[in-house]
């Protein structure tokens, strides 16, 4: 990740929006998700560039953020291919029929993609959380992504990487109160001492700084953005499954027409395993998060 060198006003952006990316609207209930359980799924047959009506004619446009982080992105240039939410965005233009060269890129502001109304793109990807609030405005794909809860530790620990969840059984661990990530820490990790429970997020990056506790628990991007920015001497020492995790979806306009065909798309990425090899290579490899069994 690029975040602990770039300009502060970056960082505060970038803060901004991973937080309302990862977090329910104000107007929706927290930890909600979204209806796509039931959502309608085109055949790819039907799908292809000469029969999808597309923001521009024979040309896939695909919307995010700038800057672009890692590992969503890398050297925030979409178009490379390189980075979680670039190598899933292309992995779908291919299974619709677009080639690379029919892959266009165009940069719309977080908050501005879920708004009412028209689109000038066909499907933006920028880490969005599937709320029901946002669903009220625009249409999202299933989730191309469901986030693990994350280990996240200090060098100060003299923890690093562990291989299992059993090894996090006598750590002293720092936990948000109401959390998706309390119930992970007590039902997945099952500490031997009672996880130290605070009231917001702040108070547990405090704690993990001043090692009150040796590890903090939360979820994966989260975890990406503190090691990042707010911790740099921290490390993920592991990433684990739960339920309950945060969705993220293609957000594309509301009733669009291409929303069934995107859905192909990822399930046949899902299908065929390709979806969950880029979230191996990008999630986990190159974000530098070991998979905990």
């Amino acid at each position: 990740m690029k975040k602990s060198r770039l300009a502060p006003l970056f960082l505060s952006l970038f803060a901004f929006a991973f937080l309302a990316g990862c977090a329910s609207d104000d107007s929706g209930s927290s930890g909600e998700s979204g209806s796509t359980s039931g959502a309608k799924v085109a055949s790819l047959d039907d799908c292809t560039p000469e029969t999808l009506s597309t923001f521009r004619e024979g040309v896939l446009t695909v919307a995010t953020d700038s800057p672009a982080y890692d590992p969503y992105f890398e050297n925030d240039d979409p178009s490379n291919g390189k980075g979680f939410e670039s190598a899933v965005a292309y992995a779908v233009a291919d299974k619709l029929g677009f080639s690379r060269s029919e892959v266009e890129w165009t940069v719309v502001p977080f908050n501005a993609s879920y708004a009412p109304g028209p689109k000038k793109f066909d499907f933006d990807v920028n880490q969005i959380s599937i709320t029901p609030a946002r669903e009220k405005a625009v249409d999202f794909s299933i989730p191309y992504y469901t986030a693990n809860q994350a280990v996240l530790v200090t060098e100060e620990s003299g923890i690093g990487e562990v291989s299992g969840l059993d090894e996090l059984q006598d750590l002293n661990i720092g936990v948000q109160i109401g959390t998706t990530s309390l119930e992970a820490v007590e039902t997945e990790i099952e500490p031997s001492t009672k996880p130290k429970v605070y009231d917001n997020s702040n108070d547990v990056v405090t704690a993990l700084k001043q090692g009150q506790i040796d590890a903090a628990v939360l979820d994966l991007p989260t975890a990406i953005y503190l090691r990042a920015v707010e911790i740099p001497d921290s490390s993920i020492a592991g990433q684990f499954s739960a339920p309950g995790g945060d969705e993220w979806g293609a957000l594309l306009a509301k009733d669009s027409e291409l929303t069934p065909c995107v859905n192909a798309a990822l399930e046949a990425l899902k299908e065929d395993g390709s979806l969950e090899e880029i979230t191996r290579q990008w999630m986990s490899e190159s974000a530098k998060a070991p998979e905990l069994s």
